[in-house]
């Protein structure tokens, strides 16, 4: 399963649909990110004053994945197809195209949070 920024900081503030979030990744396997999406994560994490983002991740056994040249190019696909301005309902920005890429790449679920990937062609990890 791929973790997009989203679902992390949702379980560490406690928001919304953070017990279904967490339960679905305490479930995986392996869970993933991209280290791009990693950076993204701890730079929202910092602006939001979320102390120590690297013990959560390693608690709950998340491995980073490196930004393949493939993963490059299936990202800027996908904010060609579903990024803001491309009409499309996703408005994906381009922190969203990372998680994207990884679970497109991959064919693992993606978790995440909010309405903009369900216009998008990946698999949701978590239903609802």
């Amino acid at each position: 399963m791929i973790i997009d920024s989203s679902a992390v900081i949702a379980m560490v503030l406690d928001e919304g649909d953070a017990d279904a979030v967490f339960e679905t990744l305490a479930a995986a396997a392996q869970p993933l990110m991209a280290t791009p999406t990693y950076v993204e994560a701890t730079v929202v994490a910092r602006g939001r004053s979320i102390a120590d983002l690297d013990a959560f991740l390693r608690r709950a056994r998340v491995r980073l994945v490196d930004f393949t040249p493939e993963m490059a190019q299936v990202a800027t696909d996908a904010y060609r197809r579903f990024g803001k301005g491309s009409g499309s309902p996703a408005r994906l920005n381009l922190g969203d195209t990372f998680s994207y890429a990884l679970a497109r790449v991959t064919g693992e679920p993606l978790l995440f949070v909010g309405d903009d990937f369900t216009h998008t062609d990946v698999t949701p990890a978590l239903t609802r």
